[in-house]
């Protein structure tokens, strides 16, 4: 147990969500270019194939942590939540956005999923893993109402079948954010990530091998470069500094870091993309980083 915090309390000690808020912080830099590298890789490649390929790369870079590592297997509770992260990180948030990105630009999807904060929290607490403040909730709700209303003011007052996509990717990453956030306090932040993407291997490589495989002389170097960055930081390095700062923080609480990740895609869009980096764009993030601070001192109990 860390010296700092020698009791178990009702919330993380100060040392230790400190230290889940940088841990996060990392990781969701490392998760800012997720949007950016995906537009960069379903431009040449199938969407499909980039989801199932990335989180299978993943797969093989998981097994060999996990051999060096000599880890033992997950206990039989651990199935269940294992499996919720496959499900909304391994597959459900890149295969929804990788068919979403080829229809809008990156830096608008990456705004969109400003509201996986809010989402992630609700889970947690419809779960009962946390209680947040109402203080909390207010902070959450202005910053996923300045999302929802960047998405209608983009798409003319209306909201279209791509958008619908990247709201889906959010809900079912907020469940395995949740789940793999609570579990990684028992089993471990790398492992959590690692055992998901072993556990998701055998089903995902049938589906993949039926979907076919693009041939590899007909793609560029942008495209396999864009498609090596999701599949080692996205899918796999990210989240072991993410799952341990959910750990240590607080799934709620270390969960609106991520209400910064538009700001830093929105500036690799534009250096990656050559996307816009708009004025109206650019205020919209700043004000999500503002939300963020206040979010930042609102209570968030542990259950």
């Amino acid at each position: 147990m860390n010296a700092a915090c020698p009791t178990l309390t009702a919330a993380p000690c100060a040392l230790d969500e400190s230290r889940g808020m940088l841990l996060g912080l990392l990781g969701v830099a490392m998760f800012s270019l997720t949007m950016p590298f995906t537009r960069m890789a379903v431009a040449e490649l199938d969407p499909v194939f980039v989801a199932l390929g990335r989180a299978l790369g993943a797969a093989l870079l998981a097994a060999g942590w996990l051999a060096c590592k000599r880890a033992p297997l997950p206990p039989r509770s651990a199935l269940l939540p294992l499996a919720l992260v496959a499900a909304g990180c391994i597959v459900g948030f890149p295969l929804l956005t990788s068919i979403a990105l080829r229809t809008v630009p990156a830096a608008h999807g990456a705004l969109l999923v400003g509201v996986l904060p809010l989402a992630t929290a609700l889970y947690a607490a419809l779960r009962g893993f946390e209680r947040p403040s109402r203080g909390f909730w207010g902070m959450a709700l202005l910053g996923s109402a300045l999302v929802a209303a960047f998405a209608l003011a983009q798409g003319g007052g209306a909201l279209h079948v791509a958008d619908l996509l990247v709201f889906g990717a959010v809900a079912a990453a907020a469940v395995g954010y949740a789940e793999g956030g609570r579990l990684s306090r028992s089993l471990g932040g790398p492992e959590t990530i690692c055992w998901a993407l072993v556990l998701a291997a055998p089903v995902l490589l049938p589906v993949l091998l039926w979907h076919g495989v693009p041939p590899l002389g007909e793609v560029g170097a942008g495209a396999w470069f864009a498609f090596g960055y999701v599949t080692a930081i996205s899918m796999f390095v990210g989240f072991f500094f993410w799952y341990r700062g959910l750990a240590l923080g607080g799934v709620s609480r270390v969960g609106q870091v991520q209400l910064l990740q538009p700001f830093l895609s929105l500036i690799g869009a534009a250096l990656l993309l050559g996307e816009a980096l708009t004025l109206p764009n650019c205020a919209f993030a700043l004000a999500v980083a503002a939300v963020v601070f206040g979010g930042r001192r609102m209570g968030v109990r542990q259950q």
